[in-house]
């Protein structure tokens, strides 16, 4: 690269990678808008809920053939059981719980053994979608948020909810039924689609071409080898800057994060919430696939956050200042505010939350990508790129256990 001129750069990047990832873009997700406007302007209509519900089952049907083929088939079979698993259960109480276990069962053995991994990878994020939608309604029917178990076609629309069901985010049932109200189409929601589909399509292309290719062109580290360097889905911005890496894992995933915390922590708080948080994090180590680096680093965040958090309530007490995890109301009762050395504080906290960040995310890089079939070789990866940094994070986090030991 070092031999280009800056001209040529910018001319193969363009050409070699802008264009061709803003045009796959495209094509990936035209159909899928397309099919959610006509989804859109059916539920307009005032026609009876059943034939909307249809109408978003075979939207959700087409679109998962779209990107799947037949082997949608497993998502649609883990649809079905689910809701046989409702309607066996439809009397009991604790149908939340049983259903998050018949889950992951499905969902691991859908891992080792009833297909190969690299189709069943291809199909994760709807899996994880489908599972998440039918958790949160069985916790849902037994809290009595939702009054009764819905008709099959009812909870295949929600299912299957074409807006949904390739990409999320997680929605509720409450929420799918407010979405088939079908309010009506005006040029501020016209103008609120059209710049979330150009951001999509910015952060794709700077995901794909500018962090691995630009930021690398002006920041040279070993010679000529070169080193990279209101959302309603995510807070990019908490993410990038943190206060805190429970800021980090709270904003990286906001339907997520709501249904671990109120279908998974608040269900597991009565065990204490060292073991809530854990169970947490082991949820969402489920949900996104039996992978060793993942799990290792998902675990991992559940120590960093559950310490990040008691240290600093703890010094928060002491000091009786606001260092909290989470930034203070403007009202709250802690009398040292704005002074220096509480900013030092949470300016420390930051960067301990980028040095987290920046070990954690250590283990993702392009050669994971195929070592998918060899989990093996990935958790090799995980334990030698670790090992290579020293274990720092783990470490700097055992030492934030014990000064927290010793000031409580």
């Amino acid at each position: 690269m070092g031999a280009f001129s800056r001209q040529k750069f910018f001319q193969e990047l363009a050409h070699g990678c802008l264009l061709p990832t803003a045009q796959q873009g495209l094509e990936q997700v035209w159909q899928l808008l397309v099919i959610c406007l006509l989804c859109r302007l059916l539920w307009m209509l005032g026609l009876p809920s059943f034939v909307k519900h249809l109408g978003t089952i075979a939207g959700g049907f087409y679109t998962l053939y779209l990107f799947f083929e037949l082997h949608m088939i497993w998502v649609v079979l883990l649809s079905l059981l689910c809701y046989l698993f409702l309607f066996l259960c439809r009397h009991s109480t604790m149908r939340g719980t049983f259903l998050s276990i018949t889950v992951l069962i499905y969902l691991l053995l859908g891992e080792l053994h009833m297909m190969d991994t690299t189709n069943w990878h291809k199909m994760r994020g709807s899996q994880m979608v489908v599972a998440m939608k039918a958790v949160s309604l069985a916790f849902d029917l037994d809290r009595g948020v939702v009054a009764s178990v819905p008709s099959p076609i009812e909870f295949m629309g929600y299912i299957y909810f074409v807006g949904t069901v390739i990409f999320g985010p997680w929605i509720s049932f409450n929420s799918y039924k407010d979405a088939l109200e079908g309010r009506q189409l005006s040029l501020s929601w016209l103008v609120k689609v059209s710049v979330s589909w150009m951001k999509s399509q910015v952060c794709l292309v700077v995901s794909n071409c500018v962090a691995p290719y630009l930021f690398p062109y002006f920041i040279p580290v070993y010679g000529d080898k070169l080193l990279r360097g209101d959302l309603t889905v995510s807070k990019p911005l908490s993410i990038e800057f943190p206060r805190s890496m429970v800021e980090v894992v709270t904003s990286w995933n906001l339907p997520m994060s709501r249904f671990l915390h109120t279908y998974v922590f608040k269900s597991a708080l009565k065990f204490g919430t060292f073991s809530a948080i854990m169970v947490t994090y082991t949820a969402s180590a489920f949900l996104h696939g039996l992978s060793f680096h993942l799990g290792a680093v998902l675990l991992s965040l559940g120590f960093i956050t559950y310490i990040e958090h008691v240290l600093r309530k703890r010094l928060a007490a002491i000091c009786n200042a606001c260092v909290l995890s989470k930034k203070c109301q403007p009202h709250c009762t802690h009398r040292n505010k704005k002074k220096l050395w509480v900013y030092l504080i949470n300016i420390a906290f930051s960067a301990l939350a980028v040095l987290h960040l920046t070990y954690l995310g250590s283990v993702f890089n392009s050669s994971v990508d195929y070592m998918e079939e060899d989990e093996g070789d990935i958790g090799h990866h995980t334990v030698q790129k670790w090992s290579e940094l020293s274990w720092t994070s783990h470490w700097v986090t055992f030492g934030c256990w014990i000064l927290y030991r010793l000031i409580l």
